[in-house]
């Protein structure tokens, strides 16, 4: 049997800035952390769209969860967190998939979530995107008039970004970009390392989706909806004005996975920083010229099926 809609949300947020606290009293502590980012939204504060939806979600998980959920604002975030006991059946299941790792920075999707309907990987990565994940126009200075996208940052967790790859395939939407935080691609021409800063390149690793892709999954927080069905619209209008000198739609542009697409690799210089110690084992001490390389070889593929 598989779990509730609300489940599936809930663990999506907590596995993409969640904490888990377990206490002497035999009671875990859970807190979710909603980045407010950009902080003006058409004039307003992104804080006050956060804070609307605040009250949404939270009508949509406390009959779930059994308890209230308690909020408190701050200027750049808001947290979420609540309390249950251990022996209650929703904490034996989100410790039993999440495991020991207490903090977003180490959690990995659980195998689990791979086999649950299209649906609920959807609030699952619904869950995510809310905590993770904002809306970008595109660089109409680059010529991309089509290609305003979905931004998933993640700090730190290298693993956590091919977990979302692949669960990403599970419904079929494909990664148009990972721009990872590794010296190959943060500081790719090393000029910031040749000004004294060698550690420039580490930041979050950017999960980057067309608009239009991510429309089916969606956001609860509602600022971020209103601006995806805006920009995925966008991207449909621009390409039609356009008219795509190979005559293919925006679908077939924009629906490929890496291994379905060819493109120009830019050959870049060695980087002094490649051997650093947070760069995962298997490819520490080993030069990139493209993302997809770094992808196939942490185990973002088009064999998993």
């Amino acid at each position: 049997m598989f779990p509730e809609a609300q489940f599936c949300y809930l663990l999506g947020m907590l596995i993409g800035k969640g904490k888990i606290i377990r206490r002497n009293d035999a009671t875990t502590q859970f807190i979710i952390e909603l980045p407010h980012k950009n902080l003006r939204i058409n004039g307003r504060e992104a804080s006050l769209y956060v804070q609307a939806s605040v009250l949404n979600i939270k009508e949509f998980l406390e009959p779930f969860i059994g308890t209230r959920i308690n909020v408190d604002s701050k200027e750049h975030r808001t947290f979420l967190n609540f309390s249950k006991n251990d022996s209650e059946m929703i904490t034996i299941e989100f410790l039993k998939l999440i495991g020991n790792m207490p903090s977003y920075k180490d959690m990995r999707i659980p195998k689990e979530v791979f086999s649950y309907p299209s649906d609920l990987i959807k609030e699952f990565l619904k869950g995510l995107a809310d905590v993770t994940a904002h809306i970008r126009s595109s660089n109409a200075a680059y010529g991309d008039r089509s290609g305003n996208r979905v931004y998933i940052e993640l700090p730190d967790n290298w693993m956590l970004v091919i977990d979302i790859a692949n669960l990403l395939k599970q419904v079929n939407i494909p990664i148009q970009d990972i721009d990872w935080a590794h010296p190959n691609f943060r500081d790719s021409n090393r000029s910031k390392y040749d000004e004294g800063k060698p550690y420039f390149w580490k930041k979050e690793h950017q999960i980057k989706i067309y608009a239009d892709e991510f429309y089916p999954v969606g956001f609860r927080i509602q600022h971020k909806e209103k601006r995806l069905e805006e920009l995925a619209k966008e991207n449909e209008d621009k390409w039609t004005e356009v008219k795509h000198r190979n005559g293919i739609t925006l679908k077939e542009a924009h629906h490929r996975y890496y291994w379905q697409s060819k493109g120009p690799v830019h050959t870049r210089p060695i980087h002094p920083m490649e051997s650093d110690e947070s760069i995962p084992e298997k490819i520490r001490g080993r030069h990139f010229d493209s993302w997809k390389e770094v992808a196939k070889e942490l185990g973002y593929g088009e064999w998993l099926k």
